[in-house]
């Protein structure tokens, strides 16, 4: 099995209960394809280098991905046609850094901090 970290971005004015609908119909079809979803992180509305159809920002969705490569074709022939979607990109990876939460908010990363130096 291959490992996969898969980013989708939708719209800027996709609502919260959209982007759950969202993330469990890519859940799903990575699972009916005999795929794993080991972890999902959403990620929130984030400002975009550049317009992408007339959108400033994107609420980002990331997926942390274990099947072949027929889970990732499926997966992007139904995100192609999505039109809640701005962008979407699969990089096959050697194993998942589940521990790191890379867009958590500066607050959040302190508090975990200082709890992991008071555990030794």
């Amino acid at each position: 099995m291959n490992l996969y970290e898969h980013t989708i971005i939708a719209r800027q004015d996709t609502s919260p209960s959209e982007i759950k609908q969202l993330t469990e119909k890519y859940s799903k079809i990575v699972e009916k394809n005999h795929g794993e979803v080991i972890k999902t992180e959403n990620w929130g509305l984030l400002n975009l280098s550049y317009l992408i159809k007339k959108n400033k920002k994107g609420s980002y969705i990331h997926f942390k991905i274990k099947g072949k490569g027929d889970v990732i074709r499926e997966l992007e022939k139904n995100e192609t046609i999505d039109k809640k979607l701005l962008r979407f990109l699969t990089i096959r990876v050697k194993e998942f850094d589940l521990k790191t939460n890379y867009f958590s908010k500066k607050q959040d990363i302190e508090s975990n901090e200082e709890k992991e130096s008071r555990k030794n």
